[in-house]
């Protein structure tokens, strides 16, 4: 079992590093986000289990690493910067995440009454508008959410029909 932890460890960290590596950089750059956003999330708590066999295997010279300045300087400025972004979100000074996902997270929990006249439309021509493209709509009050769960398709996919049906 050694050989088989010794043999494919570090593979397995560089290959699940490189996946992170690619949909971290997508999800920054929002490219897409629904292929990405998922494989991001598992794969990089896959990556947990041969990072440890790693270091277990490397324990050693691992630990030497901390007797040295350049780690300790790392690991500080690490904390620091992840200090930095998870503080203010914590205690709600960070306005509750980046402004586009706050205004999505509005969008899809608004009723199209309430959306369609940025898109040139009322609410029952937008409701007749995603009909037309094979959504279910029940009314002018139903929320982008629940559009998208009546008709099984993810919110961002409504609203992308609601801004193709913009008059």
């Amino acid at each position: 079992m050694p050989t088989l932890f010794n043999r494919y460890a570090t593979p397995f960290i560089t290959g699940l590093f490189l996946v992170s590596l690619v949909s971290g950089v997508a999800l920054f750059f929002h490219l897409g986000s629904a292929a990405f956003h998922g494989m991001h999330e598992w794969l990089s708590m896959v990556l947990i289990v041969p990072f440890v066999l790693h270091v277990w295997k490397n324990w050693r010279p691992f630990a030497n690493y901390f007797k040295r300045t350049p780690m300790l300087l790392a690991m500080a400025v690490s904390l620091v910067a992840g200090l930095g972004f998870a503080v203010p979100a914590m205690t709600g000074q960070g306005g509750g995440g980046s402004p586009q996902r706050m205004v999505f997270q509005a969008f899809e929990a608004g009723a199209l009454a309430d959306v369609a006249p940025l898109f040139g439309h009322d609410g029952e021509s937008l409701a007749s508008a995603l009909r037309e493209k094979g959504l279910t709509v029940s009314g002018p009050g139903a929320t982008v959410k629940a559009i998208g769960d009546a008709s099984g398709k993810p919110p961002f996919e409504v609203i992308g029909a609601i801004a193709a049906s913009k008059r």
